[in-house]
């Protein structure tokens, strides 16, 4: 069997919707399982709403567009069926109930943005069985068990094995509709495994099964050298070493998400990664192998935070102010992207989430001076030549720079 997964760009109208559809009925002789995203933009206007609800602002606006939006696809479907459009209604209806409430923001966050998936999947879901196709929606909260870290779930890999296996029985007859990026907690509070987090999701679902490939479906040709948005010159991987696709994805390569890699090299599961509006592209294959001279990967990673903690007492940082710093980054549960230091002070740099970050630095500054830069973009140059170390290095704006034998980075003013 096989594990598909589809972003968001796919199904981000009723057109990505039918091509979804057309893509599966190519490989109808497949046993599939089918992981989705939510549709388009909905995680960003879903946050939005978490926001507002927090705040203690109203968000029918924004709630009455996120409505309108999965009608709107549910009318170029000619979904008129009102059991399922109700199912729709039902679903807002939730997140409207959820974004209410008060208490912890990471918590009231998993439970309001996982309802993007639920909604792209019972959609999804219900277009493939009004033209014939054979499928079965799984709520992924049933499946995938995680600890209390809301937002990055920990997965409990036994349970989450242990409850896969029926799947195995509906995949003989049916393909299997189910959501990425969500998980539950014993008590049955629904998580998130991260932004970004369906890759993973189908990793997941692909080593308790023991799949056959994961096949994630973008907009773009493959993995490519870096956004071809921002760089129109970047050129697609053709082939990939697990080891280089994971440090990739370490240093902020946002076309898979970070955690996926792992659950798959350890099983051997091939990874695809393919073009969704032209299937017959190779795409880029990660896998278990070597590649020799591969071009300069360049990720460039924004909303980045620069956090200096300057010793007080003229003494220099020693290995106690370091565990610190440490102890504080780990109660917050951040995550630094580089660190550096000299002797009186110990810099790192970290993705800026406001909520978090202004706690961070209120309680490094019991111990410290602390000083923070925001609107900071670190870019990273893995397997740098000459002219790409040069270039970047000479980047106007740099405020942090470091370099090893392979990987050069520079955290820049944006």
């Amino acid at each position: 069997m096989k594990i598909f997964k589809f972003g968001g760009a796919s199904l981000k109208n009723a057109q990505g919707i039918e091509n979804v559809a057309s893509l599966l009925k190519n490989h109808s002789q497949d046993k599939l399982l089918v992981v989705v995203s939510a549709m388009g933009k909905t995680t960003n206007a879903l946050e939005k709403i978490v926001d507002l609800g927090l705040e203690k602002k109203d968000f029918k606006s924004e709630l009455e567009d996120i409505k309108s939006y999965h009608h709107q696809a549910l009318q170029n479907l000619e979904l008129v069926d009102p059991s399922v459009q109700k199912l729709i209604d039902d679903v807002i209806e939730k997140i409207t109930s959820e974004a209410s409430k008060t208490g912890d923001f990471d918590q009231v966050y998993d439970q309001v943005v996982s309802q993007g998936e639920i909604l792209s999947s019972l959609i999804l879901c219900a277009y493939l069985q009004s033209i014939a196709i054979p499928v079965a929606w799984v709520d992924a909260r049933t499946i995938v068990a995680t600890d209390e870290s809301y937002r990055e779930g920990k997965v409990d890999w036994g349970k989450t094995r242990q409850a896969a296996q029926p799947l195995k029985s509906i995949l003989e007859k049916k393909i299997i509709i189910t959501q990425g990026f969500i998980g539950a907690t014993s008590s049955g509070r629904t998580t998130t495994l991260g932004r970004e987090g369906s890759d993973y999701s189908a990793a997941i679902f692909a080593s308790c099964l023991g799949a056959q490939s994961v096949t994630i479906w973008k907009d773009v040709p493959g993995v490519m050298s870096a956004d071809p948005k921002r760089l129109p010159n970047a050129v697609v991987f053709e082939e990939l070493p697990y080891q280089e696709a994971a440090e990739m994805t370490y240093y902020g390569a946002s076309v898979i998400h970070p955690k996926t890699i792992k659950p798959l090299a350890n099983s051997k599961i091939p990874l695809l990664v393919k073009n969704f509006d032209d299937p017959s592209l190779p795409g880029t294959h990660i896998h278990e192998c070597k590649v020799d001279r591969l071009p300069p990967l360049i990720v460039f990673k924004d909303n980045q935070c620069l956090i200096s903690c300057k010793v007080t007492d003229y003494t220099f940082v020693n290995e106690r102010q370091i565990e610190l710093i440490f102890q504080a980054l780990m109660n917050h549960d951040i995550h630094i992207n580089v660190m550096q230091n000299s002797a009186i002070s110990f810099s790192i740099c970290v993705d800026f989430r406001d909520h978090k970050i202004l706690k961070l630095i209120q309680e490094l500054s019991k111990h410290f001076e602390v000083y923070y830069n925001t609107g900071l973009t670190l870019i990273t140059i893995k397997n740098y030549d000459a002219a790409s170390f040069r270039e970047y290095r000479n980047k106007a704006g740099v405020i942090l720079e470091q370099s090893s034998r392979s990987t050069l980075q520079v955290l820049v003013k944006s």
